[in-house]
């Protein structure tokens, strides 16, 4: 039976342009004397001189490094993959325009883009097409970052960025368009200073807005591709609205710690994320990076990826992440690639659509609050708290932080019981009366208060604003995060 080789792009042109050709073979060495046979012109860049495999190729059986077995005589079964991957000296939908419709390029466009036109992939009109394109990026963070650098290195003809905030310290570990003197600046502005650091010759079109269902579809509809850089459900599930209602390609990416995703949404016969996720989570029950925390390099890697799927719909070249979805994982260095497909009854791009306009989708999501049930909650300030634990002796506050929170900054005299633990050890806490609960901002801290309350502790109250309200206001000797 014969066995699949996929043959890497640096090679394809000695193996009739192909990418995946069938072979004979009961073992590696007869496979490859069997593909070299019958490309004869792929044989010198496999072998040596000598008929020794080079050292700088390398073959892997499935997902399995062969290198350190004897190659030749590896056995193949039946269902087996052979790739081939040689060392590359790299690190230097429908097109959007006509190549005769596509502006020109001028001398030094042609010198700075050379490395593309020499590709055929690319070529001039490729460049000419990316050239007439509009790309919009939804956040000057994370992945925002290296998805404009990229885009705007690589010539796409306008580019526009939807952000409203300000450049923070905390921010730079990962969000590489901000520097240090960007500190206090929008983002915005150092933004498109260093775009056109990049490449002058790109337009940058910048919104200082807060997206919403009001502005979402007159902002995305002169864009021919969007690029979802957005870190919250309810602003993920607008960009994915308004670009299947307007049949705009959204290129999606999402990180968090050491796991990032990628696809691409809203493509025709293509998924959307609601086909993905019909429904968000509950609030809170996923993390944001600001308290789950990220990888810095991790959104390099993503929103590269995110660059990469723009720009290949932008020419009309390979094959999109339509239908796909990528899963990387950082500490194992593992992509994984799962089949998604479109559902008929998605109330988006369903076959029978009940989303035929923008919603209010911080309802959607649950983010929006609601009338109180029950009694309120209680909060204190932070001025409160310190004059509270200057006069009383009893009181307790109970920082429900993660520990590596804690080992950053603490209130001084906190008992830390992360709020995952305080349902198995409330037993800790019998007896005690006035307890004070902080997390970060007030949001976790703001569950355990309920949880407490239930459980029989009546005055228990939230430290509103959590300890960066502490530093702000109180301690400003502590570090913030």
């Amino acid at each position: 039976m014969p066995t699949k080789v996929l043959i890497p792009t640096p090679l394809r042109p000695y193996a009739g342009n192909q990418d995946v050709v069938e072979v004979e073979g009961v073992t590696v060495g007869e496979l490859l004397a069997n593909l070299t046979g019958r490309y004869a012109d792929l044989r010198k860049h496999l072998y040596t001189d000598e008929g020794r495999l080079r050292s700088f190729v390398n073959v892997y059986v499935n997902d399995d490094d062969i290198r350190y077995l004897d190659r030749e005589q590896t056995a193949l079964n039946d269902g087996d993959t052979v790739s081939i991957v040689p060392s590359v000296a790299g690190g230097a939908g429908p097109a959007v325009a006509e190549p005769s419709a596509a502006p020109k390029l001028s001398n030094e466009e042609v010198q700075r883009y050379s490395r593309h036109l020499i590709m055929p992939e690319v070529g001039m009109d490729g460049q000419r097409k990316l050239k007439a394109a509009r790309v919009l990026c939804i956040g000057a963070g994370g992945l925002g970052s290296p998805a404009t650098m990229y885009l705007a290195a690589a010539g796409v003809g306008q580019l526009g960025i939807v952000d409203f905030d300000v450049v923070d310290y905390s921010n730079l570990q990962r969000q590489i368009l901000h520097g240090t003197p960007d500190v206090g600046r929008p983002k915005l502005q150092s933004a498109k200073d260093r775009l056109h650091a990049i490449n002058p010759g790109v337009h940058v079109e910048t919104y200082e807005t807060a997206l919403s269902s009001q502005n979402a579809l007159r902002l995305f509809e002169s864009y021919d591709v969007i690029v979802d850089g957005t870190d919250n459900f309810p602003t993920r599930y607008l960009v994915n609205d308004a670009c299947v209602l307007l049949g705009k390609p959204n290129a999606y990416g999402s990180i968090f710690r050491f796991e990032g995703q990628a696809s691409v949404f809203a493509m025709q016969d293509g998924p959307c994320y609601r086909c993905l996720y019909p429904e968000p989570p509950p609030p809170g029950l996923v993390p944001s990076c600001a308290e789950g925390g990220v990888l810095g390099v991790l959104p390099g890697i993503i929103g590269t990826i995110q660059a990469t799927e723009a720009i290949k719909i932008l020419i009309g070249i390979g094959e999109p992440l339509v239908g796909r979805f990528l899963i990387f994982d950082a500490l194992r260095m593992r992509f994984r690639e799962l089949k998604l497909r479109r559902d008929p009854d998605c109330p988006v791009c369903g076959d029978r659509p009940t989303v035929r306009e923008l919603i209010d989708y911080e309802q959607f999501c649950g983010v929006t609050a609601v009338p109180q049930t029950g009694a309120p909650l209680e909060e204190t300030s932070v001025e409160g708290l310190k004059t509270r634990l200057d006069s009383e002796d009893d009181l307790l506050l109970l920082d429900v932080r993660e520990p590596q929170e804690y080992q950053i900054c603490a209130i001084p005299g906190s008992t830390l019981i992360p709020l995952g633990e305080l349902p198995g050890r409330l037993a800790e806490l019998e007896g005690r009366r006035n307890i004070v609960v902080h997390c970060k901002s007030g949001v976790r801290s703001a569950k355990a208060v309920k949880l407490l309350r239930e459980a029989g502790f009546s005055d228990t109250v939230n430290l509103k604003g959590g300890i960066l309200a502490w530093i702000d206001r109180v301690d400003p000797s502590l570090p913030k995060y």
